[in-house]
This record gives C-alpha cells, sequence and structure tokens, in this order.
C-alpha cells in the first residue's frame, strides 16, 4: 500500500492523539484507526512515521514523559553547587506539582502513571532518559543530608520514601479529595504540602546521619 505524504503537523497530531487515547483506554485496547481519527489522518501515516502501533506508543511515552518535564523542569535541584537540602527540597516542589497538574499534562501524567503501574516494553526505552537520572541526581544529594556510611540500599529505601509520600497524593487523589481537599487545592497549598514532605524528609535524612537510625543489619538478629 503506497503511503500519502504526510507533513510533520500530521506527525505532531498523532503524538498528541496517542498520548490521549493510549492514557484512556492502555496499550492494548487502543486502536490505530481510533487514534489516526483524533489526529484527523489517514490511518498508513501510523506506519509512515513510526514503523507501527508499538513504536508509536513507546514515542507518545517518552514525548509524555519529555513534555512533563517541559513544563516543570528540575531547575534548582540539578544545580550541585546549591545545598543538598535547597535541591531536596526544590526537586519535591516541582515533583509534587508535575503530579497533581489536571490541566496541561492530564493525559500525560495518566499515560505515565498507567505505564509503571502496568508496564510495557516502552518503559525499558525511557529509564535511561526520564528517570534514571532523578534516581541518579537523589543519589548524589541524600548522602550530603543522611552521611556517606550508608549503603546503596538503604540510599534508595530513602529515596523511595521521599517518592512515596509524594506519590500518595496522586495515587490517593480520590481519598484526599473527600478528606483534605484543601492540602493540595491550589498552587500555594500544593507548594505548603511540598514543603512539608520536604521538612518531613529533611528531619528524617538527619535522624540518619546522626546515627539514631540504623539499617536492618546493624540490628540484633539483622541480616
Amino acid at each position: 500500500m503506497s503511503v500519502p505524504f504526510c507533513n510533520d503537523q500530521s506527525r505532531d497530531r498523532l503524538l498528541v492523539a496517542a498520548v490521549e487515547v493510549f492514557a484512556e483506554r492502555g496499550f492494548r485496547d487502543a486502536t490505530v484507526r481510533d487514534i489516526c481519527a483524533k489526529a484527523e489522518v489517514n490511518p498508513a501515516s501510523v506506519n509512515y512515521y513510526f514503523g507501527g502501533k508499538e513504536k508509536l506508543y513507546a514515542e507518545s511515552l517518552s514525548f509524555a514523559f519529555a513534555q512533563a518535564d517541559q513544563c516543570y523542569p528540575l531547575g534548582e535541584a540539578l544545580n550541585s553547587s546549591l545545598p543538598a537540602a535547597q535541591r531536596l527540597t526544590c526537586f519535591i516542589q516541582v515533583f509534587l506539582h508535575k503530579l497533581l497538574d489536571d490541566t496541561v499534562l492530564g493525559h500525560h501524567g495518566k499515560l505515565i502513571a498507567r505505564e509503571i503501574t502496568d508496564p510495557t516494553s516502552a518503559l525499558d526505552g525511557v529509564m535511561a532518559t526520564a528517570i534514571a537520572p532523578q534516581f541518579d541526581m537523589l543519589k548524589e544529594v541524600l548522602p550530603c543530608l543522611m552521611g556517606s556510611s550508608w549503603s546503596e540500599q538503604d540510599i534508595y529505601r530513602c529515596i523511595l520514601s521521599i517518592l512515596g509520600q509524594c506519590l500518595m497524593y496522586k495515587h490517593s487523589r480520590s481519598v484526599i479529595d473527600r478528606v483534605c481537599p484543601e492540602v493540595i487545592a491550589s498552587a500555594e497549598e500544593i507548594n505548603r504540602t511540598a514543603e512539608h514532605i520536604a521538612k518531613f524528609s529533611l528531619a528524617a535524612l538527619n535522624r540518619f546521619k546522626q546515627g539514631a537510625i540504623k539499617s536492618d543489619a546493624d540490628e540484633p538478629g539483622g541480616l
């Protein structure tokens, strides 16, 4: 089958439509026909630009991550000349705002959350460019706050504890909206919540630094 010429705007429309359809239906239930109908392009355009549904999905996932990072750049969190506590606080603020953005990034966030909870092979493609760099940055920052004597596993546990506090507001949104919606009701309140998470985390990391918290291996009967 000959593929009609499509301009770059058609490719862009395909990506935007794919993010929305994949976010709503998931990779398995979304169809190329539905995506192309939303993008108002010929169904042959998917093979022409992306080489099929799987590659379109991988590209749309990368696009969603890139758009989210563009809207909410890490900025000061990446500046190694700043104090570690300031870098961590900045990261938490940016991450929480990104998670809770239901306006511009509504479908982007939904697609990313769907992929993380029900991963496809496409997740491996965005690990190196979108996810791993954030872990690497936190692995650089946390030892400055908790001391350098901790194992890599302990550092990862602390990273996951910090991320978990933020993700709670995303994945338990329906509960929060019914119990205490005011804590994330506006950009200002999200900032206050981010500051709380940062203070909570910094207090715990300081306890690690003081040696008040031991790893499992240091406890009696530990491994």
